[in-house]
């Protein structure tokens, strides 16, 4: 297994010239751009008495310079802490002060919301956007910060070349990254992950979904997440793909129009947004010529012409569309396989950075979630029929959490497995099925496991549902739904919503799963940054 840092390495000298990271219609810096950042990043620490070890914590949105400075922090041997900006300003004090950094890279209208008090060990505060210091209480690591440009050019008076690139490529078991979970079921946890984990997800990624210098993909998910993180951008940019980043959320219509511009390669997402792209424009389509979908050979060609105007939509050149973090609505998943749209759902935690399951599109089972990437279990006597908890055991798995024995000893089963807490089965040829999180798993007093996703998954696809969940209310499946209501519609017909929904869904559902009853919700369920529901806040 070969280092992705060396892979960076020969991607740097190779492509010297071409684009690495680019804002979407902002800042672009070439690979050559990146290699001078990060002799400046190591200049920096050298005179700031910073090394090999240190944590260095970056809170920001994307943007190509946040990835700038991740390189600089990871190539040069420092831990990198990214935190996400989604966080509370009190929770991003407690996390940079939990991980020991030193440095806090940060947007500085987050800092403003911060108290350096709360974090007695940070040394400096520097400005992600521009690279100004906003705070410091350590008079060296300011000074160093300051000459960093000017010492660079007294050591490259002609600037860098790129036979001068040398990155690490032996540090396999060293600590790379402390990634805190999001968390759908409480408190963020420490994630340690390892240059060994990185190299391994990087190795997988060449060998089932490569890409090549030149290509392009847009990142969309959180950089402080480790889907985006390892599969929007180590993954493509050590290979010599350009990373666009499109800066805060887009409306759906900035988002198409960046990627007819961009035309990324691959696109990395959420199921939520597919399933708002089937509801809003495939669905309807199709509708409208249902009956012209009966007639053979005429039908083929409707759903070859639905494919070709989705791809068209992100560009023309995704090969893929990946998808992970939930499940795919399995409505959209039927149409999605009609019209032989591209697409495949992964299987994935920090925890494992970030893959547990994949298959490429065309050997994808609908329903799964791929195949092992490395070993794994399931804790059940009958796998295949009776679901039990998912463990897996790689290189690719965290060491453990940070400053938590507590919970790293409890991730573990006694011959080393890790239970990630999802319940699934696996068939005869591997396909990962998941039935549920262990946590959220419902026992009725018959004693019938019920898991909540399998519910969930019937509920939306009534009328009037836009979002849902499924909880244990007394010992009765109460659904909680946050409505899509028609312009207009009067009270008296709001009221028959609940009624209405829970008689379609229990026409599909067996008798120990069936609903008592449905809440209607005033707001959207609060959700975490890879837009899954934050369970735990509903219970």
């Amino acid at each position: 297994m070969r280092h992705y840092l060396k892979n960076l390495e020969n991607t740097v000298r190779e492509h010297w010239t071409q684009n690495a990271l680019c804002d979407y219609n902002g800042s672009s810096f070439t690979y050559a751009n990146l290699a001078t950042n990060i002799e400046q990043f190591r200049i920096f620490f050298s005179a700031a008495g910073i090394g090999k070890g240190d944590k260095i914590a970056i809170c920001a949105r994307n943007c190509a310079r946040w990835a700038m400075t991740f390189w600089g922090i990871n190539v040069n041997e420092c831990v990198a802490v990214p935190l996400l900006a989604d966080f509370h300003p009190d929770t991003v004090s407690l996390l940079t002060n939990h991980s020991d950094s030193v440095v806090l890279f940060i947007d500085d209208d987050i800092w403003a919301k911060m108290n350096p008090a709360e974090m007695p060990n940070l040394k400096a505060a520097i400005n992600i956007k521009d690279n100004s210091l906003l705070w410091h209480q350590d008079e060296k690591v300011a000074e160093a910060w300051e000459n960093r440009l000017n010492d660079f050019a007294q050591q490259y008076p002609y600037g860098m070349y790129p036979e001068q690139v040398s990155y690490p490529g032996e540090n396999f078991d060293d600590l790379a990254i402390i990634n805190y979970t999001s968390g759908t079921t409480g408190n963020p946890k420490g994630v340690m992950l390892t240059y060994n984990a990185i190299s391994d997800t990087d190795d997988f990624a060449n060998s089932h979904f490569p890409n090549k210098p030149g290509d392009t993909i847009v990142s969309m998910l959180p950089l402080a997440h480790m889907y985006g993180l390892a599969i929007e951008f180590i993954h493509p940019n050590v290979d010599g793909v350009t990373v666009y980043f499109l800066g805060k959320t887009p409306s759906p219509t900035t988002l198409l129009k960046a990627m007819r511009d961009i035309k990324p390669y691959m696109v990395v997402t959420v199921p939520l947004v597919m399933e708002k792209i089937y509801a809003n424009a495939i669905k309807p389509s199709l509708e409208k010529a249902k009956l012209a979908l009966a007639i053979p050979g005429l039908n083929k060609l409707i759903y070859r012409t639905a494919c070709k105007k989705v791809i068209a939509a992100f560009g023309g050149a995704v090969k893929c569309f990946i998808m992970g973090g939930a499940a795919l609505n399995p409505e959209a998943e039927r149409c999605f396989k009609l019209i032989h749209l591209p697409y495949t759902v992964g299987y994935g935690m920090t925890e494992a950075c970030p893959l547990l399951g994949y298959e490429w599109w065309t050997k994808f089972v609908p329903g799964s979630c791929g195949k092992p990437v490395h070993e794994l279990r399931i804790d059940s006597e009958d796998p295949v029929h009776i679901p039990g908890e998912i463990q897996a055991r790689g290189r690719n798995l965290t060491t453990g959490y940070y400053k938590n024995p507590e919970a790293t000893a409890a991730a573990f089963t006694e011959d080393g497995w890790f239970r990630t807490g999802d319940l699934g089965v696996m068939d005869e040829k591997r396909n990962i099925f998941i039935r549920g999180r262990i946590k959220s798993m419902i026992l009725n007093s018959s004693g019938q496991n019920i898991y909540p996703e399998e519910v969930e998954a019937v509920v939306a696809n009534c009328q009037y549902v836009e979002e849902c969940l499924v909880v244990d209310r007394d010992g009765k499946i109460t659904a909680l739904v946050y409505p899509a209501l028609p312009e207009g519609m009067d009270e008296e017909a709001k009221a028959a919503i609940p009624g209405i929904i829970r008689n379609a869904a229990n026409k599909s559902l067996p008798n120990y799963s069936k609903i008592a009853k449905v809440e209607l919700m005033d707001t959207p369920f609060e959700k975490t940054p890879k837009r899954t529901i934050k369970r735990f806040l509903y219970h």
